[in-house]
């Protein structure tokens, strides 16, 4: 039997800096979570904004807490619906990505760059990288699906850090194709 590991879908949702946050809710907000997410320290937020593009808008969660950049991770069918294209991407990997206005309570914000498609990605231990014998930004392939929709995700980036928590990001047009999967293994 093979090592296997959650499979999460990672729906659309915006990453914000503290500034962009003081100018979307107000001077000092503080973000409210609303559900723990499986990377140790990140949460969901009750917070919501809008995210508008040259063709439309969509409302999304943010996730906290707050980062150094702005980013907004959308599916290749959500980008269609706000008009834009973008690249598929490493998360914080944001040159020459293209950007859309975030529009919160308070007020809105121009980020010249930083939509992308995020790269689908498992997160491990270094232990958890050992178990399953993989490196740092090693590329590997992932068997994963529901029932009569099993696939093979290739192009799955592996991403080993001290503060990981062992478990497959896909987006929800990824997720849709592999009929909702929740667990996953490497095949090589």
């Amino acid at each position: 039997m093979e090592k296997t590991f959650i499979v999460e879908t990672s729906a659309r949702h915006v990453h914000v800096t503290a500034e962009t946050l003081d100018i979307l809710y107000g001077k000092d907000y503080k973000l409210t979570p609303k559900k723990d997410l499986s990377q140790p320290g990140q949460f969901a937020c009750e917070e919501k904004v809008t995210v508008v593009g040259p063709k439309g808008e969509l409302k999304m969660s943010i996730l906290g807490p707050v980062r150094p950049y702005n980013q907004v991770e959308v599916s290749k069918t959500d980008a269609r619906s706000l008009g834009l294209n973008p690249p598929i991407r490493e998360s914080g990997k944001l040159e020459g990505t293209p950007g859309c206005k975030l529009v919160g309570p308070a007020g809105e914000v121009e980020i010249k760059e930083g939509v992308i498609v995020a790269l689908r990605h498992v997160h491990f231990t270094p232990k958890d990288a050992e178990e399953f014998g993989v490196k740092d930004k090693e590329i590997i392939k992932v068997c994963c699906g529901g029932e009569g929709r099993k696939l093979i995700f290739d192009d799955v980036l592996a991403r080993v850090t001290e503060t990981s928590g062992l478990a497959m990001h896909i987006d929800t047009d990824e997720s849709n194709a592999a009929y909702g999967a929740t667990t996953g293994y490497i095949v090589r």
